[in-house]
C-alpha cells in the first residue's frame, strides 16, 4: 500500500537523517503517470504528495486520493501564510503543493515523490534546492503526438495545445539533474527505479 500525503503523523527515521525530495516532470503523453506508479509500487515507504485544488471533483475522483479539494478562500489563506511549497492558477482554478507535508516528511527522514510540471519544479527548487529532479522525455515529438492521438481522449485543438506545451517543457529539460527517455516503457521504469535507488543509498551524489 502506497503512503500518501493524507498521513497526519509521520514517524521519525531511526538514524534522524533527513529525507530526500524526488521531482518527476514530463509533457503529457510521455508516460509519467505509469512511471510514478511503478516507483510507488517499488518503494512503498516513499511518501507521495497529493496536490490541493479549488476545482470541483470530476466523476470518479476521490478527495485525498486524486486531489485534496478545498475552497478558494481556504487556498488563499494558505497563500498568505506561506503554506504552499508551490502553487499556480490554471484555467481559473488553483493548485498547490503543501509545504507542511514536505517539511514534516523530510524532517522525519522520509523520501518524498512529487509529480509536478516544469514551472512547479522551479518554484520547489527555490525552497528545496537539493531536490533530485528527473525529466521524462518522449523519444520524439512525432511519437508524443502519436501517443496523444492514440489515447483518443482529447479533441484536435487540445492535442495541439498539449503539443505546444510539450515543446516548451522539453526545452527546459536541460535544467533537470537527470533525463530519462521513455522509448521503451520497461527500460524507462528500470532506469528510473535504479536512479532512485542510487540516490536513496547515497543522497549526496550528483
Amino acid at each position: 500500500m502506497s503512503i500518501t500525503s493524507n498521513s497526519s503523523e509521520i514517524p521519525p527515521k531511526a538514524d534522524h537523517s533527513p529525507g530526500s525530495l524526488f521531482i518527476i516532470s514530463a509533457p503529457s503523453g510521455a508516460g509519467k503517470t505509469t512511471l510514478c506508479t511503478a516507483v510507488r509500487n517499488r518503494f512503498p515507504d516513499m511518501l507521495y504528495s497529493i496536490s490541493h485544488t479549488t476545482r470541483s471533483p470530476r466523476a470518479g475522483e476521490t478527495d485525498g486520493k486524486d486531489y485534496y479539494f478545498m475552497t478558494a478562500d481556504a487556498f488563499a489563506r494558505k497563500i498568505e501564510s506561506g503554506g504552499w511549497a508551490e502553487w499556480a492558477k490554471v484555467h481559473g482554478n488553483y493548485y498547490g503543493t503543501s509545504a507542511e507535508f514536505i517539511d514534516q516528511g523530510i524532517r522525519a527522514g522520509k523520501d518524498i515523490l512529487l509529480d509536478i510540471d516544469v514551472q512547479g519544479t522551479f518554484k520547489i527548487l527555490k525552497r528545496y534546492p537539493d531536490s533530485v529532479t528527473i525529466f521524462i522525455m518522449p523519444p520524439s515529438t512525432d511519437v508524443l503526438r502519436q501517443r496523444l492521438e492514440t489515447r483518443g481522449t482529447d479533441r484536435r485543438e487540445i492535442i495541439e495545445t498539449r503539443m505546444e506545451n510539450a515543446r516548451q517543457e522539453m526545452a527546459q529539460a536541460q535544467h533537470y539533474r537527470h533525463i530519462i527517455v521513455n522509448d521503451n516503457l520497461e527500460t524507462a521504469i528500470n532506469e528510473l527505479i535504479s536512479l532512485i535507488e542510487r540516490h536513496r543509498r547515497n543522497p549526496h551524489q550528483p
